[in-house]
């Protein structure tokens, strides 16, 4: 008996000792992977860390070449290249040749008409990247009239500029460059070293890399808008500065929450502005940001000679408009995305992942050029329902917007054909403060750039106001010629012949 069972007791044994061998082993290996993932893990979670940390070259505030800050910024530097390539949708970016983009006056004529009397008839291109700000400022043919040395504002990094101009203070700098031509200023900032377009201080502070605005008339203008009344759902830290009593002004940068700084560094160029001789470069947002609270500053504001605001006078009808720039920003603080907090920098320049590093792409550009990383995050909808709402969207502006350029078109031709017929400057004044009215929504509306998107109903509401009040003011200069006609046949004066109307082109 003992003879039998001592075999099947080794046997037992033997089972026992490869068990266990195994088991120490695969816990070894086990152990071994889990410990290099951990490592893994934790070196990928210092990756950004380490890159905030080092730094291969010094930069600052007066570092305008962004090469420079390339070197330790890589990743967001690489994509900052890539605003030199062409990008387009059906709707905008670069259409044109690869030396300049398209004309928009001469795809929409009823834009050359209704800018007569501005350079803006001159030359009126679609947007290209970034890369090209200095540049296409520079070669536009608009520079063939007479322009301020206050348009080099959003299209340099001149903030060194301003400094050196000011004796130190970029504020001081900044009101004197409206007194020099634009040619005057431009020698300036190469003459300066500066002559970068949107480079990396205009953005982040060097020392922390924090958002920062650095843009003078921003800055006045958000103190200005923070002081008035005006409704502003896209920025609490306003509405908390006008509740904490007011201590000191308004400033984004010690007051603006980051989420609220990723919106302000893009406002500060992407908004309406004057730009002239006349006076310093002024964002008009002392009453608010709406179409209509923006004309109500403007007609509030004296020129120096003491008239009321215009930028030009209009050279068929001679009616003072105000020309709108690009308002990016006032449009879209009327819409649903600022009402969500959506920051612009949420859409036109998304997060994007390189290891377990997160970065904002600098390759500022369409959402729609993006949309898994600009769209998705919060839109659960396919990339193709996404894309096919923005182009319904876009679709039914742009064919509204066509048609405030054909009831625009009608109002000229119809205030140029009373003054053929003989009607007073003082009788064609209320025609000419309708196209005032008219022509400051259609163009509103016209020069920014999201053809709709941004606030799709409150741009509707203002095109519709520009068609109305464009069909106002034909019939009012209807009403003279008629009455034109009627005292030329009671003085037996043959009557004028009527006047063929002008049909504002299609954009093809």
């Amino acid at each position: 008996m003992k003879s039998r069972s001592r075999p099947i007791a080794a046997t037992q044994r033997g089972i026992s000792t490869s068990v266990l061998l195994a088991s120490i082993a695969v816990v070894a290996v086990g152990t071994a992977a889990l410990t290099a993932l951990l490592v893994n893990v934790f070196e990928r979670k210092q990756e950004p860390t380490v890159a905030a940390a080092t730094r291969v070259v010094d930069v600052t505030r007066d570092t305008t070449d962004p090469a420079k800050w390339g070197a330790n910024w890589p990743k967001q530097y690489s994509s900052y290249l890539l605003t030199a390539q062409t990008t387009r949708t059906r709707f905008g970016g670069h259409g044109g040749t690869d030396a300049l983009p398209q004309e928009k006056i001469e795809r929409d004529p009823w834009l050359k008409r209704m800018f007569l009397g501005y350079a803006f008839s001159i030359d009126y291109r679609d947007r290209r990247g970034h890369a090209y700000m200095l540049k296409d400022q520079e070669n536009t043919q608009r520079q063939t009239k007479p322009q301020s040395g206050s348009c080099l504002h959003c299209h340099a990094s001149l903030i060194p500029l301003y400094r050196e101009m000011g004796g130190g203070d970029v504020i001081k700098g900044f009101e004197e460059s409206y007194k020099l031509s634009y040619k005057e200023m431009n020698q300036k900032l190469y003459d300066s070293g500066h002559a970068q377009t949107l480079s990396c201080p205009d953005c982040h502070d060097p020392k922390t890399m924090q958002l920062i605005v650095t843009r003078p008339a921003f800055l006045i203008g958000i103190q200005k808008l923070a002081s008035s009344e005006a409704a502003v759902p896209f920025a609490p830290s306003i509405e908390r500065w006008r509740t904490s009593g007011k201590a000191k002004p308004y400033d984004p940068n010690t007051d603006a929450s980051r989420g609220e700084m990723r919106t302000f560094v893009c406002a500060q160029c992407h908004i309406e502005y004057y730009c002239s001789t006349s006076m310093p470069l002024t964002a008009p947002w002392g009453k608010g940001l709406a179409a209509e609270q923006i004309e109500a500053f403007w007609n509030d504001t004296k020129l120096p000679n003491g008239e009321r605001f215009y930028d030009y006078k209009h050279a068929e009808t001679g009616a003072p408009i105000l020309k709108a720039q690009h308002p990016e920003f006032e449009v879209w603080s009327q819409g649903v995305h600022a009402r969500s907090n959506v920051a612009c920098a949420d859409c036109h320049m998304p997060y994007m992942r390189d290891g377990a590093t997160k970065v904002s792409d600098h390759w500022v550009r369409s959402p729609l050029l993006s949309v898994n990383r600009s769209c998705q995050p919060c839109h659960k909808q396919s990339e193709d329902e996404i894309k096919q709402r923005v182009d319904l969207i876009q679709t039914r502006h742009h064919d509204l917007l066509e048609r405030g350029g054909v009831a625009i078109t009608a109002l000229m031709d119809a205030i140029v054909a009373a003054k053929k017929d003989g009607a007073t400057p003082e009788q064609l004044n209320a025609a000419l403060e309708l196209q005032r009215k008219a022509q400051w929504r259609l163009d509103f509306i016209a020069a920014e750039n999201s053809m709709g998107f941004h606030a799709p109903q409150d741009e509707a509401r203002v095109l519709a106001e520009a068609l109305d009040y464009s069909r106002q003011g034909e019939l009012v200069a209807s009403s003279l010629r008629r009455s034109q006609a009627k005292m030329a046949s009671a003085s037996g004066a043959a009557p004028a012949l009527p006047v063929k109307p002008v049909v504002a082109a299609k954009a093809q």
